[in-house]
C-alpha cells in the first residue's frame, strides 16, 4: 500500500488506534480511494513492524464503522459508500489546507496537556463467553420493580422545587439525611447531613478534592498497585505521585514517614478492600495513618470501595469515624451497590472543607438528577438498599466459594489467592513459565477474558497477577471458566 503511516512507539496511545486514525484519516482524506483494496493484516503487520494483533484490532474496528468492507476469499476493502457528512467535512478541509501545512490546533491549557499525558485507556471489554472482569455487579438480583415504582412516584409528584434548580449543589436535604444515617449504621462515619455532598460517583468526587487541594507539582501518596482513575486525576492536576506499597495489611502506611514523603501533600487510600489486592487496612494502621495526617495537616482522600461485602471477620470502622482532626474526605458510590448507569455517590467532607468543594461542585454541574435523588432518598428510607445488600453478600459469598474451589482443584499449588475476604473480586497470582500476555491471549482462545493485575502498578510489578471478578457470573460459569483456563495453561 503506497501511503505514509506514521505510528509512535512511544507515546501513551495504543498501538491499534494509532493505526486506525492513520487509515481512517488517509479514507476520509481520498488518499486511500473507495474500492481500494487494503493489504492483509499480516502483511501490513511486517511492512510496519507491528504485531498482526494490532493490525486485525485496527481493522475490525474500521469494518464495524463501515470504513472497511470484506469480502469472503477477495480481502478487504475501503468502503464504497462512507457517512456523507464525514467525506464531506474532510473534502472541505482538504480543500482549503496546504498538503504541506498542518491544520491549526488549539493550544491547550497546561491542566489539558496533563490529561492527555495521564489518560490510561481501560482495558477492553472482553466479548467471549465467559469474562472474569471485575467492574460490573450482579444487575438480575436487584430489585427493579421497586426501583421503578418510586421513580414512578417521583414523576407523579414532580412539580415546584422538583423541577426546579437546585438550591444547593450539596443534593436533595432528604438524600443527605438518608446517606449520614445509612453510613453512620453501617460504616461508623460521624457526621451531620449538613457534611454530605452528592455527585456524580466517586470519580467525581476524587476530582473535586483534587481541585480544591492539589497544586502543580504537589506530592500525593498512592498504593501500589492502586487505582488507575484517581491516578489520572492527580496526574491530570499535575501532581507527582508517591507510591506506597501494599501488603497483606494493606497499604504500608509507615512509609510516609520517609523523607521522601515528607511534603505529601493528599493520600488516597482504598482501606475496606483495597483494590485490586483486596487486603483490609488493619485497625493499626488506620490509627497510624490519621495520626501522621493530623501531624502534616494532610488530606486523606478514603475511597470506601467495596467495604458492604464482606464475608468473614468482624468489620472495621472507616477511617472518618476515626479521625478526630478533620483530615479525612469520605466517598462512596451506589453504582457498584446497585447499578452503573446510576451515576449518584457521596462525600462526606471536614466542616472546613465543606463550603469549597460544595462551591467546585457547582461550578462543574450544579446539581446530580433530582428524580433519581428523591427516589434513592426513599429507596434508603423504605429499608430496600439494606435487604438488597443482604440478599447480593449472601449471593456473593456463594460465588467467591465457587470460584476459590475451582482456582484450588484446577490449578492446585500453580495459583495463590489473595483477597477473597471481601469485595466483588479477588486477586490471584498464577505461576507459570507464561507472560501475562501470553497467558490472557491463551485463555481468550478459550473464551475466557482475564485482566491483568499489572496494569494497577506504578512501576512493573504484579507479574502473574490477575483479578478475577465473580459478581456477575454464576457459579457453573465459574467453574466452566476456571476449566477453560486450565486447559489454556497446559
Amino acid at each position: 500500500m503506497d501511503i505514509a503511516i506514521n505510528l509512535d512507539t512511544r507515546g501513551g496511545v495504543p498501538m491499534h488506534r494509532q493505526l486506525y486514525e492513520e487509515l481512517r484519516r488517509a479514507i476520509l482524506a481520498g488518499r486511500l480511494a473507495p474500492g481500494q483494496r487494503v493489504p492483509s493484516t499480516r502483511a501490513l503487520a511486517h511492512a510496519l513492524g507491528v504485531s498482526r494483533a494490532t493490525v486485525t484490532q485496527s481493522y475490525e474496528d474500521l469494518l464495524s464503522e463501515g470504513y472497511f468492507q470484506a469480502a469472503h476469499g477477495s480481502g478487504t476493502f475501503v468502503s464504497h459508500q462512507l457517512p456523507e457528512e464525514m467525506l464531506r467535512a474532510e473534502s472541505s478541509r482538504a480543500e482549503t489546507e496546504s498538503p504541506r501545512q498542518p491544520s491549526a490546533q488549539a493550544r491547550l491549557s497546561a491542566y489539558g496537556e496533563s490529561i492527555s499525558r495521564a489518560w490510561l485507556e481501560r482495558q477492553t471489554e472482553f466479548e467471549g463467553p465467559i469474562s472474569f472482569h471485575h467492574w460490573r455487579p450482579d444487575l438480575e438480583g436487584f430489585p427493579s420493580k421497586e426501583w421503578g415504582r418510586l421513580l414512578a412516584r417521583q414523576c407523579r409528584a414532580a412539580r415546584g422545587a422538583m423541577l426546579d434548580y437546585a438550591s444547593s449543589s450539596q443534593g436533595h436535604s432528604r438524600l443527605r439525611e438518608a446517606i449520614a444515617r445509612y453510613i453512620g449504621r453501617s460504616r461508623a462515619v460521624s457526621c451531620d447531613p449538613d457534611q454530605v455532598i452528592i455527585v456524580s460517583g466517586s470519580q467525581q468526587a476524587i476530582d473535586l478534592v483534587a481541585r480544591v487541594i492539589v497544586n502543580r507539582g504537589d506530592l500525593i501518596a498512592v498504593e501500589d498497585p492502586g487505582y488507575l482513575g484517581a491516578r489520572q486525576i492527580f496526574l491530570a492536576n499535575g501532581a507527582k505521585l508517591f507510591p506506597v506499597p501494599v501488603d497483606e495489611e494493606g497499604a504500608l502506611v509507615g512509609r510516609l514517614a520517609g523523607r521522601a514523603a515528607a511534603k505529601t501533600r493528599l493520600v488516597y487510600v482504598t482501606p475496606s478492600h483495597q483494590f485490586p489486592t483486596g487486603a483490609l487496612l488493619t485497625l493499626a494502621r488506620r490509627l497510624e495513618l490519621i495520626g501522621w495526617a493530623a501531624a502534616r495537616g494532610a488530606v486523606i482522600i478514603e475511597d470506601d470501595y467495596d467495604s458492604e461485602y464482606r464475608y468473614c471477620g468482624r468489620p472495621v470502622p472507616a477511617l472518618q469515624g476515626l479521625d478526630q482532626s478533620g483530615s479525612v474526605v469520605y466517598v462512596g458510590t451506589f453504582s457498584k451497590v446497585l447499578f452503573p448507569s446510576l451515576r449518584l455517590g457521596y462525600m462526606v467532607a471536614p466542616r472546613s472543607m465543606v463550603e469549597v468543594l460544595a462551591r467546585a461542585k457547582w461550578l462543574t454541574d450544579r446539581q446530580a438528577p433530582t428524580l433519581e435523588q428523591y427516589a434513592l432518598a426513599d429507596f434508603i428510607n423504605e429499608g430496600h438498599l439494606e435487604r438488597h445488600i443482604r440478599r447480593m453478600r449472601t449471593l456473593y459469598d456463594r460465588r467467591r466459594a465457587a470460584l476459590v474451589r475451582a482456582l484450588a482443584a484446577n490449578l492446585g499449588e500453580r495459583v495463590e489467592v489473595l483477597g477473597e475476604n471481601a469485595g466483588m473480586h479477588l486477586m490471584a497470582r498464577i505461576r507459570s513459565k507464561l507472560s501475562d500476555r501470553e497467558i490472557i491471549g491463551r485463555a481468550a482462545r478459550e473464551g475466557v477474558g482475564l485482566v491483568s493485575a499489572s496494569h494497577y502498578y506504578l512501576g512493573s510489578g504484579g507479574e502473574g497477577e490477575f483479578i478475577f471478578g465473580y459478581a456477575d457470573l454464576g457459579e457453573r460459569r465459574i467453574q466452566e471458566g476456571i476449566r477453560r483456563l486450565a486447559r489454556a495453561l497446559a
